[in-house]
């Protein structure tokens, strides 16, 4: 393995110990020992390849963790598909994947979104970078299946927000059940902006 190899390999382990442990810890309750004893990676890597320190881990791991959710949601909501059984197998998927972890794989953003929006900006502008690029792919499936762009935008809002309640209730109750009611709401929205 080349020098170059290894440094890419031990950011990216970086990156992806950090994006797992924040979103499941919370930024403040994850130390930087504990990311870099994840990542299996020494304490000088961390500001080799993050100068800014925690905070610049913080904003590669809400990218990296955004990126990764928005392929996700391209692959639930692929260009031509029905946009109502979309949006009614994303729910389900959301709901078969957080009873299969135990409900603690959820939303690689809300976690820090909500801890660090009004401590730390460079964290609360990548969240919702990563939010915004997500609501770009549902709006865009929501007008190419014949809504305005102004009233895609909102379904996309509001399907959103529906996931998201729904996946922190669905966590704190560790019931699926949210996420059926909200998905039929998602579903019954979709069908009604489309109609």
């Amino acid at each position: 393995m080349t020098s170059s190899t290894r440094t890419s390999d031990t950011r990216t382990r970086l990156v992806e110990s950090a994006a797992s442990l924040f979103s499941k810890q919370g930024y403040g309750g994850t130390g930087i020992k504990t990311v870099l004893a994840d990542a299996e990676a020494p304490y000088g890597s961390l500001y080799h390849f993050f100068p800014g320190g925690k905070e610049d881990l913080g904003v590669a791991a809400l990218r990296f963790g955004g990126e990764r959710y928005r392929k996700q949601i391209e692959a639930f909501h692929p260009a031509g598909a029905d946009p109502v059984e979309a949006t009614e197998r994303s729910f389900q998927h959301a709901a078969d994947l957080l009873a299969a972890t135990d409900y603690e794989d959820a939303c690689p953003i809300a976690t820090m979104a909500l801890e660090a929006a009004n401590t730390h900006e460079s964290l609360r502008v990548a969240a919702a970078e990563a939010f915004e690029s997500w609501l770009d792919v549902l709006a865009a499936r929501f007008a190419e299946a014949g809504m305005t762009p102004a009233r895609a935008r909102e379904v996309a809002v509001e399907c959103f927000c529906l996931m998201e309640g729904a996946v922190m209730l669905a966590r704190t109750t560790r019931s699926p059940e949210p996420l059926h009611v909200s998905g039929r709401a998602a579903a019954s929205l979709v069908t009604a902006a489309l109609a």
